[in-house]
């Protein structure tokens, strides 16, 4: 097991033009952390492979990993020519991917707007999901590369859904990178929806969030879940996750891969990725 950072929680500080993806890695390397999880973001990798290579060769300098990269995408399209862009689109990230020397990806497979998110229209929708995420998987595999899907953006959320997914396509290289935080934008219990799927995961994310029910509004700061409730980003070990259960639970399903720590909360970045990585350690250590 190894405990690192997504460069999605250093954004506001690259976005702003503080720190670049190179200060990054060595920001995370510096504060405890062994790996990196690229989320490109802004750069633009697919078009400039010299720019992959310095990631890679700067990841090495500072002694830590490269373990997943996590791009969008949305197979839900109206035309075959939008599919197929998608698709394509996807097969050079898997490049990009490859020219990192490593061997996870995460991917987006749909979004829709939360009053378009049943189960009547995931069932409906459900073909092509699997097909663009069959093909893209089936391109991968030629590298040793495993695909997946992360609980995300409300559409294919819930645990359930990520299974059913997954089942669809069945292919070895097809898993899930499970977000511990994500499943309650679905209002989920996390722990029991960890237990559900933890046995899918190819990687697996640490996040926390503060929850109020839907009839107290807190105020700014704070977005809804697909039911109404507020969330609002906190740091790992210090919100209303029981993450002592969540990390008891993937410590004993046996999962030895990366865990990284995504910060979204208000705090600076930089105060919030490190605790949190300190945070998720001990307690790994703990249970």
């Amino acid at each position: 097991m190894k405990i690192g950072l997504s460069s999605y929680s250093l954004y506001r500080l690259i976005n702003s033009g503080e720190m670049d993806i190179f200060q990054a890695i060595e920001w995370i390397a510096e504060n405890g952390g062994e790996h990196v999880e690229i989320v490109p973001m802004s750069l633009n990798l697919t078009e400039d492979s010299s720019l992959v290579e310095a990631i890679r060769k700067k990841a090495q300098e500072v002694g830590i990993d490269i373990s997943n990269y996590a791009v969008g995408a949305n197979f839900v399209t109206d035309s075959d020519e939008a599919f197929n862009e998608q698709v394509e689109k996807l097969k050079r990230h898997v490049d990009v991917v490859h020219g990192l020397g490593i061997k996870l990806m995460r991917h987006d497979v749909a979004s829709r707007p939360i009053p378009e998110t049943s189960i009547a229209q995931f069932e409906a929708d459900l073909d092509k999901m699997v097909e663009g995420c069959r093909q893209v998987a089936d391109y991968a595999a030629q590298f040793g590369i495993t695909t997946s899907v992360e609980n995300h953006g409300f559409f294919v959320q819930a645990s359930d859904r990520v299974q059913r997914l997954i089942h669809a396509v069945d292919r070895p290289n097809f898993k899930t990178t499970l977000d511990v935080g994500n499943f309650m934008c679905a209002d989920e219990n996390s722990v029991v929806a960890v237990k559900k799927n933890i046995s899918y995961a190819s990687m697996v994310h640490l996040k926390d969030f503060y929850l109020r029910p839907f009839y107290r509004d807190p105020g700014e700061g704070w977005f809804k879940t697909a039911s109404g409730n507020f969330l609002r980003g906190a740091i790992v070990g210090q919100g209303d996750i029981d993450m002592v259960e969540v990390i008891r639970v993937i410590k004993q399903s046996g999962y030895d891969g990366y865990i990284s720590i995504e910060f979204e909360g208000m705090e600076d970045p930089r105060v919030g990725s490190k605790i949190g990585m300190d945070n998720a350690r001990r307690i790994w250590e703990e249970v």
